[in-house]
C-alpha cells in the first residue's frame, strides 16, 4: 500500500479515537473481522487492505453528525433516522479529498446497502453491492449487536448469529453470512490442548 494511503488512513482512524473512543475500538474490530471474511472469500491482497481500511472507516461520517443523535439513549425520530443514514455520504465525501482513497470512499458509501434493495444511499441489490461493502455490512452488524450502545444493549453471540441468518437473502449476503461464521466459530474456539498440557496455536486461516 503507498505510503501516503496509510498515512492519510491513520489520521482519519486517530480522529476517531480521540472524538469517540468506543467507536474506534467497534471500528477496529470491524476492519479486522471484514479482512479476515475477505481473505476467505478470495479477494486479492491490494483490494484485502482496502476492504480492511474501509471496515475501518465505515463511520467517519459519523463525525458530521450531532452527538445528541449519536448517543441518544432511545430510539430515534424518523428527522434523527434521516440524519443518520447521511453518514456514509458524508463520509465518502471526507475520504474523496484523498484521491488514494477512492476505493475506499466506494466501500464506505455502500457499506449500508442492503441485499434486497432496501437500504442506503443508492438502494443497491445483490450483486450491485461490492463485495466489500457486503461483507463490511455483515461485520459491523454483528460487532453492533454483540456491544451495548446508547438505545441497546448487548446481545448474546448466539442471538447475534442468529440475526445475521435470519438476515440472510434479505438484509445480508447469504454467502458474505456463511463464511463470517465459519471464521467466527474459529476464532471463538478454544485453543486445543496437547497431552502435556499445552495449548496448540490455530493455523492463520489462508
Amino acid at each position: 500500500m503507498p505510503q501516503l494511503q496509510q498515512e492519510t488512513h491513520d489520521v482519519l482512524l486517530a480522529l476517531l479515537r480521540e472524538r469517540q473512543p468506543r467507536l474506534y475500538h467497534h471500528l477496529r474490530q470491524v476492519g479486522r473481522l471484514s479482512a479476515m471474511v475477505g481473505r476467505r472469500l478470495g479477494i486479492d491482497a491490494e483490494k484485502l487492505d482496502e476492504l480492511r481500511q474501509a471496515g475501518e472507516l465505515h463511520d467517519l461520517g459519523k463525525t458530521g453528525i450531532a452527538d445528541s443523535i449519536l448517543n441518544k439513549p432511545g430510539l430515534l425520530s424518523e428527522e434523527e433516522w434521516e440524519l443518520m443514514r447521511g453518514h456514509t455520504v458524508i463520509g465518502e465525501r471526507i475520504l474523496a479529498v484523498a484521491p488514494s482513497l477512492a476505493g475506499v470512499a466506494a466501500l464506505v458509501r455502500s457499506s449500508q446497502e442492503r441485499w434486497d434493495g432496501s437500504g442506503y444511499p443508492d438502494g443497491l441489490v445483490g450483486e450491485e453491492i461490492p463485495i466489500g461493502a457486503r461483507v463490511i455490512y455483515v461485520c459491523d452488524a454483528f460487532d453492533a449487536m454483540i456491544s451495548d450502545r446508547p438505545h441497546a444493549e448487548a446481545r448474546s453471540l448466539d442471538d447475534a448469529m442468529h440475526e445475521l441468518h435470519r438476515g440472510a437473502g434479505e438484509q445480508f449476503d447469504p454467502r458474505v453470512v456463511a463464511v463470517f461464521e465459519s471464521v467466527w466459530r474459529e476464532l471463538a474456539a478454544p485453543e486445543p490442548v496437547t497431552a502435556s498440557g499445552h495449548r496448540v496455536a490455530p493455523v492463520p486461516a489462508n
